[in-house]
């Protein structure tokens, strides 16, 4: 998947970009009279300061493999993030532990903008260390490093990352997080009116956004709950709640390259992002339904799919109901469907019987041994509702 910060890392490689971001370290560097280093909010570096010390703890095997590889381990990444970074505003002091590989302590400054953490600069410590007021100029700097990663992020990323957060996100601080860091990175766009379009099963990494008309990001995610086939997810930008012509057109050219037997489903459309985890439950249920009734056809629309709106939020483990067991073994499968058309259609067993294309005698027939086979009354309306929804709960 392609991550913002890969894309970041890999302008940073290059011209004028690459010379700001140096620039900026080594004025943090000169600043605060050690060699800093800056890495991307998921531990991808970034630039690294000159290192002329005698000491060879200033280049313990943390450092040493950050520069190396460009990179620093999960391990590494867990150990320092347990000291609140993510979270930090001002400069975090983070013990030595040589049992991890890190010989000497480190001041963290998180490289923020307008309220989100993109990236960190890291200091060895020392004794003395910097100052109050040596720290807040090298914060300063770290704010200015922030604005240059957040206007190249939107520039240059097709925001997989900051969209699949928020859609995988837990309620509260960690949602609101990852909206405002999405909200960050599409700028004015954040406001507009979006839906969002599952579609299943996905293969692949998500394409280039570039690729998709009308969509503002793709990203893989999984389905709400935790299971069911990978999906793909796309943010689509629309001009009317009515006209929902770019999100098909989306939903369209990615079943395409999901290969067959792909379907996709379309949220109702909001206007921001708040709701967006929200829209990500209803274009996925769209796209279960979409597998489960060919009528919606392979690209169905959450407010179409009647009472799967409420079937899909039943757990995916959910046992058939015990009187309709039964019905639903392979042998009886010509009387499970006999009997979801028959309630399809309201009772009507001349329609019922030449949708079926069958005689109405045999209708009868079918129809008693439905209800010698579930002990259910289909002359009762609770009985026909709780037949008519697990039949309809089987095909999920």
């Amino acid at each position: 998947m392609p991550w913002i910060s890969d894309i970041c890392l890999k302008g940073c490689e290059n011209g004028r970009v690459k010379g700001d971001y140096q620039e900026l370290v080594d004025e943090i560097s000169a600043l605060l009279g050690v060699p800093a280093t800056l890495e991307n909010r998921d531990f991808g570096l970034v630039a690294f300061g000159a290192h002329d010390s005698d000491d060879d703890t200033a280049m313990d095997p943390v450092r040493t493999r950050s520069i190396l590889t460009r990179r620093s381990t999960p391990a590494v990444r867990a150990w320092f993030e347990n000291f609140g970074i993510t979270r930090a505003t001002g400069p975090v002091r983070i013990p030595a532990a040589p049992e991890a590989g890190v010989y000497r302590g480190r001041i963290c400054l998180p490289v923020r903008h307008r309220g989100v953490v993109l990236g960190y600069v890291w200091l060895l410590d020392a004794d003395p260390g910097p100052t109050d007021q040596q720290l807040d100029a090298a914060m300063d700097v770290a704010a200015r490093i922030g604005a240059l990663l957040s206007d190249e992020a939107r520039a240059g990323t097709d925001l997989s990352r900051e969209f699949g957060a928020v859609l995988t996100a837990g309620r509260g601080w960690q949602r609101d997080m990852a909206v405002a860091a999405l909200a960050e990175a599409l700028g004015p766009d954040a406001e507009g009116l979006h839906t969002v379009v599952c579609v299943t099963p996905w293969p692949d990494d998500p394409p280039s956004v570039r690729t998709v008309p009308s969509a503002a990001a793709l990203s893989g995610a999984p389905f709400p709950g935790g299971a069911g086939a990978p999906a793909l997810a796309a943010l689509v930008r629309l001009r009317s709640h009515d006209v929902l012509d770019p999100a098909l057109t989306a939903a369209d050219r990615l079943r395409g390259s999901a290969g067959p037997g792909a379907t996709a489903g379309i949220a109702v459309p909001r206007r921001g992002l708040a709701e967006l985890a929200d829209a990500w439950h209803e274009a996925s249920a769209a796209a279960r339904a979409a597998a489960a009734e060919k009528r919606f056809g392979p690209v169905a629309e959450w407010s179409a799919i009647g009472p799967y709106r409420l079937l899909t939020a039943l757990a995916r483990d959910t046992q058939p109901d015990h009187t309709v067991r039964p019905l639903l073994a392979p042998a009886q499968r010509d009387l499970a469907r006999t009997a979801e058309v028959f309630l399809d259609c309201a009772g009507q067993a001349s329609r019922t019987a030449g949708e079926l294309g069958i005689h109405r005698q045999t209708l009868y027939y079918r129809l008693s041994r439905v209800q010698q086979l579930t002990g259910l009354d289909l002359n009762d309306g609770e009985d026909r509702l709780l037949l008519h929804m697990a039949l309809k709960a089987a095909r999920l």
